[in-house]
């Protein structure tokens, strides 16, 4: 399939080798490349998963062409390139220079079919979705066949067939997919509200190794989900149920044929949102929902064969030490020890905005806008049996406490020049249970930020920061600098400082400098320094980095 995929781009392409060709072709282009050093301080470098470490430049490329030929046709191609090797802490599965996606495409008002790589979600995407992040090095699109028909405005549905990407190859296991959403609003013929309904399912047939005689669980695995959309003036809210299939539990990578269960997801949003004011609520349950199109890659640490999106529901910060104790959703089913039994999560997240008006006694001249965020998961509650490999979890009961997260933001804006904003967080991770260790951190985090604009483009935006915590790594500082000379150019310094910590030789500054060019759809960023260990989140996903010192190129262009 691939080669017929090549030929069929390739014979298009040299029909149309003209101006036109030019005019219907897009490109992107994207490397991320670090020179590794040794680091008194962080280490020599090392790669314990690729090599020795010897090859100290590495470096990620990918080239993606979209051609849309017929008007109805695009055929897409993205090569990638792991030379000499990839980045630190990528799957070994991305290795040198290959093909990684490629599709045909046909769409009209009425029909959607690809024929190679495709990206699909069914509604929240806890029964499936997939979908490209290179930070975090993960691409799990599925090759096969994706079809969407939508016979009226109210109506479509989806069926496709598929495996799924691994590296430059494929899973083992086979997904079948059917979805379909109805928009009610016109068949009920609601005048002040709009209402949708959804139902999705999803197969996944991987075969049971031989050494497994008699299995109590089968090939197949099956997930259904029901959904309900409604919004009705200034309020909204979504609730969708899953139901996942008796499968065999997988610890450490082994598939246990005695421990035998199914999953549930329970989703809930809602809010209210108008000038001035929103309100959100979020709410979900999660039992054993792990789900992987190779049953016995479960819990693999590169994010690779998952097949639905299980994201953490808390706040997504953006400064340093804001992101030091961050949460990972835990879906799946863990009896590590007898003190150490997980089912899933339980919990959910709030959050409010509020701007005040200007010329109020708090808002003053300009006003000020204030949002707080207040999020809480624990362990499901429940009967377990460590000995017996079985457990009997409560429908709505909170077992150990996994995460708390509250903070508060107040953006104030002085002048037109200048503008402040004042953060506040206070945290509480419970590693046992998160990262199946020993101890408990609750932390308070304080971060002031204020930018100032010149004339002609110019700012400077001055970061302060501080985490206290009496437990784990202790106290932390950082700070940051950036210029903006103008659109084109920008520079910065940042460093977070562990100078709380118990050994004195992980009193460490995690320092970078860099700068970045933009021009147009052309960035280019250089930047010089350490990285600290531990979780990189992007969208309430994550992956293990290593701590590492080096000089990091970035370029991404489209034309």
């Amino acid at each position: 399939m691939k080669r017929i995929f090549i030929v069929i781009f390739a014979l298009t392409c040299a029909q149309n080798i003209s101006a036109q060709l030019i005019e219907n072709l897009n490109i992107g282009l994207e490397t991320n490349a670090i020179w590794y050093n040794d680091d008194k301080k962080t280490g020599d470098f090392y790669d314990d998963v690729n090599d020795d470490g010897d090859d100290h430049i590495r470096a990620n490329s990918y080239l993606k062409l979209d051609y849309t030929f017929l008007e109805n046709f695009m055929a897409t191609v993205q090569f990638e390139s792991y030379e000499p090797l990839a980045l630190l802490n990528y799957s070994p599965n991305f290795n040198e220079t290959n093909i990684a996606t490629y599709s045909l495409n046909y769409k009209t008002e009425k029909l959607d079919v690809t024929a190679g790589h495709f990206y699909e979600q069914f509604g929240s995407g806890l029964i499936l979705r997939t979908w490209e992040d290179r930070q975090l090095g993960l691409n799990n699109a599925l090759l096969g066949g994706n079809a969407t028909y939508m016979p009226t405005d109210y109506l479509s549905v989806t069926g496709l067939y598929a495996k799924q990407r691994v590296g430059f190859d494929t899973s083992e296991g086979e997904i079948f997919g059917f979805n379909s959403e109805v928009e009610l609003t016109e068949i009920l013929n609601l005048d002040t509200a709009t209402l949708s309904f959804g139902a999705s399912y999803v197969g996944r047939k991987d075969d049971i190794p031989e050494t497994i005689t008699d299995p109590d669980f089968n090939e197949l695995t099956n997930a259904f989900s029901g959904r309900l959309d409604f919004t009705q003036n200034n309020f909204y809210s979504s609730v969708e149920y899953i139901n996942k299939s008796e499968d065999a539990i997988v610890q450490f990578g082994n598939i246990n044929p005695d421990f035998i269960k199914g999953g549930s997801a329970f989703l809930l949003n809602t809010g209210y949102s108008k000038k001035g004011l929103g309100v959100d609520l979020t709410l979900r349950r999660l039992e054993n929902m792990n789900f992987y199109s190779d049953r016995a890659k479960a819990g693999n640490v590169y994010n690779e064969n998952v097949v639905n999106y299980i994201p953490a529901l808390t706040k997504q910060h953006d400064y340093l030490l804001t992101n030091i104790y961050v949460y990972q959703a835990q879906p799946g089913v863990s009896f590590l020890s007898p003190s150490l039994l997980k089912a899933g999560e339980i919990g959910g997240q709030l959050d409010v905005f509020y701007k005040v008006k200007k010329g109020s006694a708090i808002g003053g001249k300009t006003g000020m806008k204030i949002a707080a965020n207040a999020s809480y998961w624990a362990n499901l509650d429940g009967d377990f049996d460590y000995a017996g490999f079985d457990y009997d979890t409560d429908l709505f009961g909170f077992g150990e406490k996994y995460y708390s997260d509250f903070n508060l933001e107040v953006r104030k804006k002085w002048n037109s020049k200048w503008s402040s904003i004042f953060y506040y967080v206070n945290q509480y991770y419970n590693k046992k249970f998160i990262e199946d260790s020993n101890g408990e951190v609750k932390t308070n985090i304080g971060v002031v930020e204020s930018t100032y604009k010149f004339a002609k483009g110019k700012s400077v935006r001055v970061e302060a920061q501080h985490l206290w915590a009496k437990e784990d790594k202790k106290n932390w500082v950082g700070g940051t600098v950036e210029l903006n000379l103008n659109s084109n150019f920008s520079f910065y310094v940042n460093d977070i400082y562990n100078y709380g910590n118990d050994d004195d030789d992980k009193q460490i500054h995690y320092y970078n400098v860099g700068g970045s060019f933009t021009k147009g759809a052309t960035r280019l960023g250089l930047s010089y320094g350490r990285q600290r260990g531990g979780l990189l989140c992007v969208g309430g996903v994550c992956r293990v980095v290593s701590e590492s010192t080096g000089l990091t190129l970035n370029l991404t262009t489209t034309f």
